[in-house]
């Protein structure tokens, strides 16, 4: 079997996510940096977009899930995306997250989590 990895590097979006009171009210930056391990079923076609995972629905279904409602946990938002793209895209065999929150502290660069997710 042979497989491919995606990944996406400090993807940044602004979501709602938090328990505390200011996160209630507002949005807030995340970071997602991913690796999407995928099993590659055929011969890759030069000309046919359709002859690979198009890292362009994967991203779309990050952002998504990230987007579509509030989140108090960010454990709960990498468990969220992690099974989204395990049932969305049949070819992914394994999800690698890491979502960081630059903004949640001032003497640090970002504080987060690391989800790693399979079949």
């Amino acid at each position: 079997m042979s497989t491919r990895r995606i990944f996406f590097s400090r993807l940044a979006l602004d979501a709602r996510i938090g328990i505390l009171e200011h996160e209630l009210r507002a949005t807030q930056p995340l970071h997602i940096d991913a690796e999407i391990d995928i099993h590659v079923p055929r011969q890759l076609n030069d000309n046919d977009i359709s002859s690979v995972l198009d890292y362009r629905k994967l991203r779309e279904a990050i952002i998504e899930e990230c987007t579509r409602e509030h989140v108090h946990l960010v454990e709960s938002l990498g468990d969220m995306i992690a099974n989204r793209l395990l049932k969305d895209f049949p070819e992914v065999q394994k999800v690698m997250l890491r979502i960081s929150k630059p903004m949640a502290f001032a003497d640090c660069d970002a504080v987060g989590i690391e989800v790693v997710a399979g079949r």
